[in-house]
């Protein structure tokens, strides 16, 4: 069974989780929930990228070593994500002594096949960057065109990957892989950067003199793995390699998530030191856009992060994570706000699915005894549930969580459209009416039992509540079995609970 292996880009850990690295989890673990309840083998790898120039400056500026610094900053990673109940298969940490093997091996390999040489170089640094730039990726004054600093000259002796021997290959292989990154627009973009000539080979050491926090380069201990060319191998070392036997078949099934801010080194670099290597390309890299406010990019030198744990103290953090993966069309940038997230809660979760169930468990409670009916005849909600899953199948696949979602929603609008127009409360009227009301109620119930199922892998909580509600375990796997029409028990009892979203006031 091949696996479905998905990355998240490994974090720097120089400030807390924002609401950008929780979009990029949480997109993740949806994938990867939704590819193992579909009977398939996931694997889900995210971590921190801990070593380098900034790091080691941040650490010196608190007065400590940059293994405590990094240490407090990585837990604090891997503990909101475990507060926050998203499910992890592997944490790497650069600093870990397999990853560090890992690196040792790769680079090693790629030295041996006579694809790094030695150079003396002079040349712009952009700190931020953690690398030297060409004059083609500076602005029209002198400044680095993400970071909008000047970078300074420097002049040193360092390690070299041909990288530009390959671009050849690279262009290519995108030219006859157009799905290799998506959306297009990133993949038309890197063809520019290759065709443009901007780039040149990579400098992938620094001088221990300089810089001693880093993986020592494994032929020549004078000097430090660069920190991209240490922090992109954490894909391999995340899914086992070289030790672990399953790394190879993990690999032959990963993709990769980053925001569009890192798309040159996952784009460019990472290709081209995979082929380097004698190692197989990835499936495919999918790219975002940035969380604005304001539509400005959310980011800490602006002061306008959003703490996903303060989402998650006042909103809940399902209502959030619903939130981010609705709001967000994956490939373009969105702007976040309280109040748009207000008005998204109130009206699809409170309103619509909230309602959907308070109303048809409320009804089975007053009509039934509580007791889900035998239904007579089948509801047309059957149609719409057959229609909607296999779009939302496709949408999830192509990491379209918000298209996937406007699809399952048509199936709650559809759920409380029925109970309008067959309108139950006139039907318990007549007892004449008696199988018609049970067939209604059933197929309310049905639904939702169909609506938990496939909103599992996006709300976790979420459809559990909704199943323990209707009287109902938790959905078999695979989940086209649990999608069959008809497997709510009738007999069962359901159990009304607390409201699943309560209605945000805003203020």
């Amino acid at each position: 069974m091949k696996t479905f292996y998905v990355t998240t880009p490994i974090y720097y850990p120089n400030a807390a989780p924002h609401i950008g690295s929780t979009y990029t989890t949480v997109l993740c673990d949806t994938l990867a929930r939704w590819h193992r309840a579909s009977g398939e083998a996931a694997y889900l790898v995210t971590g921190t990228d801990e070593h380098g120039e900034k790091i080691a400056d941040t650490a010196e500026n608190e007065g400590i070593a940059p293994q405590a610094f990094v240490d407090r900053m990585s837990q604090r990673f891997r503990g909101t994500w475990a507060t926050l109940g998203i499910q992890i298969d592997h944490f790497v940490r650069t600093t870990d002594a397999a990853h560090k093997r890992a690196v040792a091996q790769f680079w090693q390999s790629v030295y041996d096949a006579g694809q790094i040489e030695f150079r003396d170089y002079a040349g712009l640094y952009c700190i931020g960057c953690e690398r030297y730039l060409t004059q083609r990726e500076l602005d029209e004054n002198g400044r680095c065109l993400q970071h909008l600093t000047v970078p300074e000259p420097r002049t040193e002796s360092n390690y070299f990957f041909k990288m530009s021997a390959h671009f050849p290959w690279l262009l290519a292989e995108l030219e006859a892989r157009p799905e290799l990154i998506k959306p297009d627009r990133y993949r038309n973009e890197v063809l520019s950067v290759l065709r443009s000539g901007a780039l040149e080979d990579l400098c992938i050491t620094r001088p221990r003199e300089r810089l001693s926090w880093g993986i020592p380069v494994p032929w020549d201990d004078r000097f430090v793995i660069y920190v991209w060319a240490d922090a992109l191998v954490c894909y391999l070392s995340g899914c086992g390699y070289p030790d672990d036997p399953a790394w190879r078949e993990r690999w032959a099934g990963v993709h990769h998530a980053i925001g569009k801010d890192i798309l040159k080194p996952h784009a460019i670099f990472w290709p081209t030191m995979l082929r380097a290597a004698g190692l197989p390309l990835y499936q495919e890299l999918r790219v975002h856009g940035y969380w604005t406010m304001d539509r400005t990019k959310i980011s800490k030198s602006l002061g306008n992060m959003v703490d996903p744990l303060v989402m998650r103290e006042k909103y809940g953090f399902e209502a959030f994570r619903y939130f981010l993966l609705r709001e967000m069309s994956f490939g373009v940038d969105s702007d976040f706000s309280e109040e748009a997230l207000v008005r998204r809660v109130n009206a699809d979760l409170a309103n619509d699915l909230g309602n959907l169930l308070s109303r048809s468990v409320s009804m089975v409670g007053r009509y039934f005894d509580g007791v889900v009916p035998e239904a007579e005849s089948r509801s047309p909600l059957a149609d719409v549930a057959a229609r909607v899953a296999p779009e939302i199948d496709r949408s999830v696949r192509d990491f379209q969580t918000s298209r996937a979602l406007a699809s399952l929603w048509e199936l709650v609008s559809a759920g409380n459209k029925h109970i309008d127009s067959e309108a139950p409360w006139q039907l318990a009227k007549d007892p004449a009416q008696r199988g018609r009301l049970a067939s209604v109620l059933y197929g309310t119930l049905e639904s939702l039992r169909v609506i938990a199922a496939l909103l599992g892998p996006f709300l976790p909580e979420s459809s559990a509540k909704i199943l323990a509600q209707i009287g109902c375990t938790a959905p078999t796997a695979p989940r086209e079995r649990a999608l069959a029409w008809g497997q709510l028990a009738a007999g069962a009892k359901v159990a009304k609970g607390e409201v699943l979203f309560p209605r945000i006031e805003p203020k």
